[in-house]
């Protein structure tokens, strides 16, 4: 089979057999490292966990997860369900239900070759379908021939909804391959709630504890999640 010889100035040789071409056997290889990874990162808040092990008065949970789409942007959602009970001077209250937040994470942190940490911020609209239960309660009057008195009736009032937005600051560090470990700050605004009759509600799942001086409202989480690597480019 014919052969052809090529030289470079370093005096080093190439051998062609035909057929070949010079592009295939020059064509660079890509490194691994270099590439971004796409895919689905789910998981659950262990600040959630942690706290219905320490506290008789709560119950909760919340499944976390987002999908990068772009080497900084990621869809995000948090599902979560939270029972708690209220108690203070003359007033005793149930609060339990499910909440889903939607939005979307923008990661601002430029990592080196390899790494996949993450400094985020992110928006989410929150909604949550609750039961507020009145279990002890004061009643006043006027009237000095009927006295204010204390209620201890079950007055329970369901299919209660409440709607916020909330900003949300998040460090993300990645503790082995594809094993994250989050934690985040939550800053929250009220759009609209259902009030159970009379009564305020006094903790809304997923939102927190509201006030009757502002629609703002705080929060926070401490997660894990794994990613489930599904491309990269």
């Amino acid at each position: 089979m014919p052969k052809e010889r090529l030289e470079n100035n370093s005096e080093q040789t190439i051998t062609l057999q035909a057929g070949d071409s010079i592009n295939e056997i020059a064509e660079p290889t890509l490194d691994p490292s270099m590439l971004t990874a796409y895919g689905l990162r789910i998981g659950g808040d262990l600040s959630k966990l942690l706290r219905t092990a320490l506290d008789p008065n709560y119950s909760g949970f919340e499944i976390v997860g987002d999908l990068r789409f772009s080497k900084q942007f990621y869809a995000a959602a948090e599902l979560g369900y939270e029972e708690r009970f209220w108690s203070e001077q003359n007033l005793e209250a149930q609060i339990n239900g499910s909440y889903l937040k939607i939005g979307a994470d923008f990661n601002a942190y430029r990592n080196w070759t390899g790494m996949n940490n993450g400094i985020t911020t992110g928006l989410r609209y929150g909604l949550s379908t609750f039961t507020n239960t009145l279990l002890r309660y004061p009643v006043y009057t006027t009237n000095p021939t009927f006295p204010s008195s204390i209620r201890e009736d079950n007055v329970a009032h369901s299919g209660l909804t409440a709607g916020w937005v909330e900003f949300i600051l998040a460090i993300k560090t990645e503790l082995w391959s594809n094993l994250y470990l989050s934690l985040n700050l939550q800053l929250k605004h009220l759009l609209h709630e259902d009030e159970p009759g009379n009564f305020a509600n006094l903790v809304i799942p997923g939102f927190n504890k509201t006030n009757d001086f502002s629609a703002f409202g705080v929060g926070y989480g401490y997660t894990l999640t794994y990613f489930i690597p599904v491309l990269k480019r």
